[in-house]
């Protein structure tokens, strides 16, 4: 599973990631060091899985969960980010996001496209469990029993 992943991108880079008009998921990282560049892998800093089937794609999604943070709104596990970490300034460097895009055409009915969003809600499960098979619980802000929202 590592190898479907992008590197690790600073935040701030995230709209420079290959696929990301398309569906898929995404780990979002909150480190102390520099990841960026580093192949994925799962790690202990990993905060947040996601995925979306929209048709914004990653980006769009991607997009919401920066609004969120920034005292918005549009992503319901980015609320849970914002009410531990309210101040996007200091926030925003710590972050690293790393993508796995599946490319379909989300406005079609064919069985092949339909086939690949479904194995992207698959693949969020399979992220969960491969996180807490690692380090036994699921990300801090996956989790709503660690993590009240605003």
């Amino acid at each position: 599973m590592n190898k479907i992943f992008s590197k690790w991108v600073k935040w701030s880079d995230r709209d420079a990631l290959q696929g990301i008009q398309f569906p898929g998921i995404y780990a979002i990282a909150l480190s102390e060091s520099d990841i960026s560049k580093k192949q994925f892998s799962w790690r202990q800093e990993i905060i947040y899985i996601g995925m979306t089937n929209a048709k914004g794609g990653l980006k769009g999604r991607l997009n919401q969960f920066d609004n969120t943070i920034n005292g918005g709104d549009g992503h319901g596990g980015a609320h849970r980010v914002y009410f531990k970490y309210p101040k996007y300034r200091s926030l925003v460097p710590k972050l690293y996001v790393a993508v796995c895009p599946s490319e379909c055409n989300v406005k079609s009915n064919d069985p092949s496209d339909l086939r690949i969003m479904g194995h992207v809600a698959n693949h969020e499960y399979e992220c969960f469990a491969s996180f807490v098979e690692i380090f036994g619980q699921l990300p801090e802000f996956n989790d709503k029993k660690r993590s009240p929202k605003k």
